[in-house]
């Protein structure tokens, strides 16, 4: 189909590949989980728009330029992991601010201040784009089920990016609805919204270490 090989292999990869945690999906969670729906779309908007530059770059052979190029290589994967590093260092400092503070309204000033400054769509954007494995990925497993033969290759790299942008919607869906659960609790609860930032602070600086150790080969 258009250029497609074996697509019902492809799509359970999708499944699996999409469903693994990483620093978009804690990303988008946590802003719905913090302002609402409308704030986790548009954190989302910024995930499916970088994950398109993402598919756009492989389809054009620019991740075998970095995987060729170790310094090229090394200096988005150090940036990416700075970007990583500066997010969760912010997380960590807005969950001392909660942890120290046991008035309701300080809390929520703290909270009121980030929300103001915070800009989901440009940070869900960079965070997306900072990602070297996500590059080398995209192309190893698009070009398993692209037809060589096929005349038109861009349009085979077309349906598979949609397939991969529709469980990307369906699946951040999900994270933005739990998200608007979970503020109920976190609003009633500070000690749990404190320790809900704390979480995701480390998890992002985990992140920030795996792209580190992170190699072109």
């Amino acid at each position: 189909m258009l250029g497609v090989i074996d697509l019902p292999t492809y799509l359970a990869g999708l499944v699996l590949i999409v469903l693994l945690p990483g620093p978009n999906s804690l990303y988008v969670l946590s802003v719905a989980a913090r302002r609402g729906v409308r704030a986790g779309y548009t954190a989302a908007a910024g995930v499916w728009c970088g994950d398109t530059v993402l598919m756009t770059l492989s389809a054009a052979g620019v991740a075998s330029l970095l995987q060729a190029n170790a310094v090229l290589f090394g200096i988005v994967k150090y940036a990416g992991a700075g970007y990583l590093t500066w997010l969760a260092v912010g997380m960590l400092r807005a969950a001392w601010q909660m942890w120290r503070t046991r008035r309701e309204r300080v809390a929520e000033a703290v909270e009121s201040e980030a929300a103001a400054e915070e800009r989901p769509y440009r940070r869900a954007f960079v965070i997306s784009l900072f990602n070297p494995k996500a590059i080398l990925f995209f192309v190893a497993f698009f070009v398993q089920f692209v037809d060589p033969g096929y005349a038109y290759p861009a349009l085979s790299f077309v349906v598979l990016g949609a397939f991969a942008q529709l469980a990307s919607f369906l699946y951040l869906t999900a994270l933005i609805f739990s998200g608007t659960k979970l503020a109920a609790a976190f609003r009633r609860r500070k000690r749990l919204s404190a320790g809900a930032t704390t979480a995701a602070g480390a998890l992002f600086l985990g992140f920030a270490v795996k792209l580190t150790l992170a190699s072109a080969a």
